[in-house]
């Protein structure tokens, strides 16, 4: 339950619970002053500010019926509870107290002594057994298929009879804990919890073995005031049944036999929760957890139908296989039919009260998690994800940084992989066959219509943090460009080719660093930068030299591009346009090795990139807008991609990425790599405060276990490996665009202008000879072109030309490019 005291952001050790209660009673509360009628409305409104809870989630699980409801368990109790969409948490959590009525009393998700099992293979639902000296409390959860309940079965066993069980809820309805109203009610003759907070509301109702209203004394109050937590912290027993609390930051609790079944019930109106609780409870426990694992069975054997079991792998792996199938099933959403969050978590939840969190849709995400989904026969799944992209995306062609289920932006950066990848979902669904009817022409049109725009620099990168030429970035839109021109017509598709090759024929004349400190003191005479500034199209590797911001930092800190490193390279091998033997990618190996490569208890991790802010601080406090990065288990997965293309075993990759998850499964976004801090429950190789599970890390999970058996990249598109298998070939062109002036042009190539709207170049050669003036055609990808007829001038020459628009005047600027000599378009600087 949430931090009930004065301060905030106290995290307790793994400890027993009874260590824990003398800790926390010994503590100031805002209770200490208040004087409260047990029977009266509960005093001490607002409450504290309330946060969420933590993201280290053991579980995450939902139904495969028509309920639209997912839940999350962390710390053995019941962590946040979305509903009627994923990307909506209503209560912050569920958890439970064990007293005897004489001062002891213990909160048991404080406790360390607790273990977890799923009751079905790969089924989200489990049972959790927290131990202690004076007692055992047995629970096993599951959600009603049918109905938008989660349902825990509770049993205190112990040898002391006046040990006695109780439930506390924190509600955050509409995803906060502003605002939210509580009441013990009598509903129909019996007694229920309810919370509101329009246009939402949820009911807790509880019956023992013969279906009898189940639930005894119980109270309301604000979080930090008059809360039941605060009424044991002070009294140490339940001494307070307020009847209201709200608005505010509230919460609930209620006494139990020690045997019973609860059921959290959520609707449009208390009384319609009341009802599905209700209904839900009307039945023994095991008849909805039977229907539960038989509809999940049901869908684990579709997909081993349609997918040959993981090869030659350790037992444990298989079962994280079955895991991540089911995290990646467990993030879909069920009114947006394709669409995904990133993770039902919110990363250092339990430090604030942060609206969006990770259950938002990134684009890029989606189709990586989509992709996973293909693996093992998800198909049909893919293709409402490709369904619901074409829905979302902009007029102009991009999608926003991420989104809100139904396509109203959270933030609304731009960032070019994220506009490519829905491009590379519907080719891969064309491999496959497997489009089922869509036509999605027009959706690729648009997307690589907005990254010719706007590329070959990005607004973003994919860590959302700088602009730039990005080698992970021009590797998917490349990849784009490829797939993407088999959806046009062949004039576009040839213009999209065009851009592919040149785009790819350049990557090492802009993202490569030479001669630096860095390549000396790693002993290499190169490698690629984390990102390159726009202006070295324009100024070349000299451009490296400038500065670029570091964000997340208290410090303010900023490096020269050319020092700055990542592993975003390897999305060049993965998807066919280097070689994995390539002398400049095992040079930068080297170098990301020596500066990201962290060797922890769980095996060797990799960090974003040098200097990263986005983790916790040095002490273990939680990232707060500035900390320290640290390493991503996802890094390590990508890392295996390569090992796989280098025709090396990635196992070791795969047992590091298990061995970083949870007990449960879940796959974190960071892993802790410094020094123990127990007080702050981080240890080396495991999971940080960061979103666990991260989806995307799931995904890649999978798809490196498939890849090892296919030899190559499950992702890697045939076409693009069919035009380059490694190597970039001779681009005929070279484009110039005024958001991507080029001041060179190697010998041999044609010299395109490219424009945002139809205009006319007039252009001559060394010195305005040979004056010629050519109308832009339209290329059907939202540009229009001017193709210079250069191919035979050589090196030393120049081309100088001038624009007007076709309504308007010469823009009166002219514009020069230099021709290479004895350098053709397929040469590289690296």
């Amino acid at each position: 339950m949430e931090q009930r005291s004065s301060g905030r952001g106290l995290s307790l050790p793994p400890a027993d619970a009874e260590t824990a209660v003398q800790v926390m009673r010994a503590r100031p509360r805002l209770a200490d002053h208040l004087e409260p009628d047990a029977r009266s409305d509960a005093p001490g409104a607002p409450g504290i500010p309330p946060t969420w809870t933590s993201s280290a989630k053991d579980v995450v699980g939902c139904s495969l019926g028509t309920a639209r409801l997912w839940f999350t368990l962390g710390y053995g109790i019941v962590n946040e509870v979305y509903w009627p969409r994923v990307d909506l948490p209503q209560i912050r959590d569920l958890g439970f107290i064990v007293a005897d009525g004489k001062g002891f009393w213990a909160e048991v998700k404080r406790g360390s002594d607790y273990s977890l099992r799923s009751l079905g293979p790969g089924v989200p639902a489990y049972e959790i057994v927290h131990g202690h000296a004076r007692y055992t409390l047995r629970l096993r959860v599951s959600p009603d298929p049918r109905r938008d309940v989660l349902a825990l079965e509770c049993s205190l066993e112990s040898g002391e009879p006046d040990l006695r069980l109780y439930v506390l809820l924190a509600p955050h309805l509409g995803a906060t804990g502003y605002g939210n109203r509580a009441t013990v009610a009598q509903h129909r003759g019996r007694r229920v919890l309810w919370a509101e907070r329009s246009p939402f509301a949820l009911a807790l109702a509880a019956v023992d073995d013969h279906q009898q209203d189940a639930i005894g004394r119980a109270s309301a109050g604000y979080v930090g005031a008059s809360d039941g937590w605060q009424d044991f912290a002070r009294n140490g027993a339940m001494t307070w049944e307020h009847l209201a609390a709200g608005p505010g930051n509230i919460a609930l609790m209620a006494e139990l036999p020690n045997r019973c079944v609860l059921a959290l019930g959520f609707g449009s109106s208390r009384e319609a929760a009341t009802t599905l609780a209700v209904s839900s409870l009307m039945q023994p426990f095991d008849n909805l957890l039977q229907a539960q694992l038989s509809d999940w069975e049901a869908w684990h054997r579709r997909c081993g139908e349609c997918c040959a079991s993981p090869v030659d792998v350790p037992d444990e792996l298989r079962e994280q296989f079955v895991t991540s199938t089911t995290v990646l099933r467990t993030h879909l959403d069920k009114t947006y039919p394709g669409a995904m969050v990133a993770s039902l978590s919110v990363p250092w939840g339990d430090s604030g009260n942060e609206r969006g969190g990770y259950h938002l849709v990134w684009p890029r995400d989606l189709v990586e998690c989509a992709g996973a989904l293909l693996a093992f026969g998800g198909e049909a799944e893919a293709r409402d994800t490709l369904r619901y992209l074409i829905a979302t995306q902009s007029t102009e062609g991009h999608w926003h940084q991420n989104q809100w289920l139904g396509g109203e932006p959270y933030w609304r950066g731009i960032q070019l992989d994220e506009t490519a990848f829905p491009v590379l979902l519907a080719a891969a669904l064309a491999e496959r066959g497997a489009l089922g009817g869509i036509e999605p022409a027009d959706m690729v049109r648009r997307a690589l219509g907005c990254i010719a725009r706007r590329g070959p620099s990005t607004d973003q990168d994919r860590w959302e943090e700088n602009a730039g030429l990005n080698a992970f970035t021009l590797a998917t839109c490349i990849a784009a460009f490829v797939t993407g021109s088999a959806f046009l017509d062949r004039a576009a598709g040839r213009w999209a080719l065009a851009l592919a090759d040149f785009w790819n024929a350049n990557i090492e004349n802009w993202t490569v660093a030479k001669g630096t400190d860095l390549a000396r003191e790693a002993g290499v005479s190169g490698y690629y930068v984390r990102t390159a500034p726009p202006s070295v199209l324009e100024n070349g590797p000299g451009a490296l030299d400038e500065f670029i911001p570091i964000r997340n930092r208290a410090d303010g800190a900023i490096l020269k591009a050319s020092d700055q490193v990542s592993t975003d390279f390897l999305q060049l091998v993965r998807f066919g346009l280097r070689s994995p033997s390539d002398p400049l990618v095992r040079d930068s190996l080297q170098v990301v090795d020596c500066l990201l490569k962290v060797d922890t208890p769980s095996g060797p991790v990799w960090r974003r990139y040098n200097g990263d802010g986005y983790g916790e601080h040095e002490d273990g406090r939680p990232y707060d807008g500035t900390g320290i990065g640290r390493p991503w288990p996802l890094l390590a997965g990508e890392r295996g991609h390569y090992d796989v293309v280098a025709g090396q075993d990635p196992l070791p990759i795969l047992q590091t990425m298990a061995a970083t998850a949870s007990p449960g499964g879940m796959i974190p976004e960071q892993v802790w790599d410094a020094g123990p801090i127990p007080q702050r429950r981080l240890q080396p190789g495991r999971p940080t405060g960061s979103a666990m599970p991260l989806v995307w890390a799931h995904a890649e999970f999978v798809k490196l276990v498939v890849s090892r058996g296919l030899g190559h990249p499950l992702d890697r598109p045939r076409a693009v490996w069919e035009r380059y298998k490694g190597q970039p070939r001779k681009a005929d062109c070279a484009f110039w665009c005024p958001h991507a002036q080029i001041r060179s042009a190697p010998a041999g190539s044609r010299i395109v202008v490219a424009l945002p709207r139809p205009g006319v170049v007039r252009w001559g050669r060394d010195g305005w000879q040979a004056v010629t003036e050519t109308a832009a055609e339209d290329t059907g990808l939202g540009f229009y072109a001017v193709p210079l007829d250069t191919a035979g001038l050589r090196g030393g020459q120049y081309v100088e030309f001038a624009i007007r628009w076709e309504q308007g005047d010469w823009i009166g600027v002219d514009y020069r490019i230099e021709v290479m000599g004895d350098v053709n378009a397929g040469s590289r600087s690296g």
